[in-house]
């Protein structure tokens, strides 16, 4: 009751200074008809400034400020891809027996459409993602993530994630696949129960991160052409990838 406390005085004071300034038109030039006609019309006009203040312009403006929070939103993934995603899919991708069969989809293009994007993700959502964990090194993976715990935690607190769903569930993957690692005290020797278990959740991570790499190259081709450049030439899926311009 206390919030709809000052809107219902407001509103009654100004109603009643509306009433006061009509009052001392009349006082003044004796003339209510007018004063009706006037009123009249300043009230049929108002569901049309309604349709335009709230359908046109509050729409406008939201659209204004969901690209600006979408905006925020890609910074915090490049800063995410850049310090922890590009370095886990390189780990995933090389572990991954069957990356021959995607390599060439993911070596993206300076030319590529959004079309052909769409088109390598709807390809990608068919692959059957593998890693073999023999030959992931835990402890380096383990200390890997350990040592970007507080990164990703800040990633997570930041109100912007949540306007991108997709980036969310990457983020809660990694971070799952971290707590796995640091809780375990070594990752040395494991039981093949377990190990099974850590290949599920580095699985998981690999097919999230993937297409959100993919996601994210997309929109750097189209808005930021200089990062896509430097993204293409450490593209973790390009073995000849180099981030020296020859």
């Amino acid at each position: 009751m206390k919030g709809w406390h000052w809107p219902v005085v407001l509103g009654a004071a100004l109603v009643a200074l509306s009433a006061i300034l009509y009052f001392v038109h009349y006082l003044i030039f004796g003339d209510a008809h007018h004063i009706f006609i006037y009123m009249v019309g300043d009230v049929a006009f108002v569901p049309v400034e309604v349709l335009l203040v709230t359908l046109i312009i509050h729409r406008l403006l939201n659209e204004r400020q969901k690209r600006s929070r979408m905006e925020k939103l890609n910074m915090v993934i490049g800063a995410f891809f850049s310090e922890v995603g590009t370095e886990l899919l390189t780990m995933f991708s090389d572990f991954d027996p069957r990356l021959e069969e995607i390599r060439k989809s993911l070596v993206v293009a300076g030319d590529w459409t959004d079309q052909e994007f769409d088109s390598v993700n709807r390809r990608l959502r068919k692959y059957e993602y593998g890693i073999e964990l023999s030959g992931v090194d835990l402890e380096a993976l383990r200390s890997f993530l350990m040592l970007r715990r507080d990164f990703l935690l800040r990633l997570l607190e930041n109100p912007n994630v949540l306007e991108h769903e997709s980036f969310t569930e990457v983020l809660r993957a990694v971070f799952h696949l971290s707590e796995e690692l640091t809780k375990r005290k070594s990752v040395r020797r494991l039981p093949e129960s377990d190990f099974q278990h850590l290949t599920g959740d580095m699985r998981r991570v690999y097919v999230q991160l993937v297409h959100g790499w993919l996601d994210y190259m997309k929109h750097l081709k189209g808005d930021y052409p200089y990062l896509f450049s430097l993204a293409m030439r450490t593209n973790p899926f390009d073995e000849s990838a180099t981030p020296v311009v020859a």
